[in-house]
């Protein structure tokens, strides 16, 4: 009989959890921006309070993010060892600059990543595949024109810079 912990009971990761990531999401994206005023920090807990319980309501919406944490943790920890790896190579002691073009390159990458994880784990994956590969010839057409016009808007946006 394997040995239940706190950490696998059902009440802990299916209620506690979710609760605590919903409600200190929430409460700091409203401290933050201080959306309600500028030291309203009670308002702030209370909002937080309520959405957190309102969200555990919705079992739907708590397995959604029960699926999610997952690919995110995975996704956090690639990013943690890609800047690893680039630190040991490039740091020249000053620490570690990363320019615009990397930064917007990796920020396009996650960003595909975390909408194919959200798509996978609200099963919308096989309905996407399905549109692009059963959808007939124009939708083949309308990725390639999309691509074309993407390579004609680098070039043109490129070309009238001199360097």
């Amino acid at each position: 009989m394997p040995l239940e912990t706190i950490f696998t009971n059902p009440l802990f990761s299916e209620v506690i959890l979710p609760f605590l990531l919903v409600f200190v999401l929430v409460f700091a994206v409203l401290d933050k921006t201080k959306l309600l005023g500028d030291g309203k920090r009670q308002i702030n807990a209370i909002i937080s309070l309520v959405i957190a319980l309102i969200f555990l309501g919705f079992a739907q919406a708590v397995g959604i993010i029960l699926d999610l944490i997952p690919v995110v943790s995975v996704v956090l920890v690639i990013i943690l060892v890609f800047y690893l790896m680039l630190g040991f190579v490039f740091n020249d002691g000053g620490g570690l600059v990363i320019g615009k073009g990397m930064k917007i390159a990796g920020g396009i990458i996650v960003f595909l990543i975390l909408i194919v994880a959200v798509l996978v784990v609200t099963d919308y994956w096989s309905k996407f595949l399905s549109f692009f590969s059963g959808g007939g010839s124009w939708v083949s057409t309308l990725i390639m024109v999309a691509v074309i016009a993407a390579a004609l808007a680098v070039v043109l946006a490129t070309s009238g810079k001199k360097s």
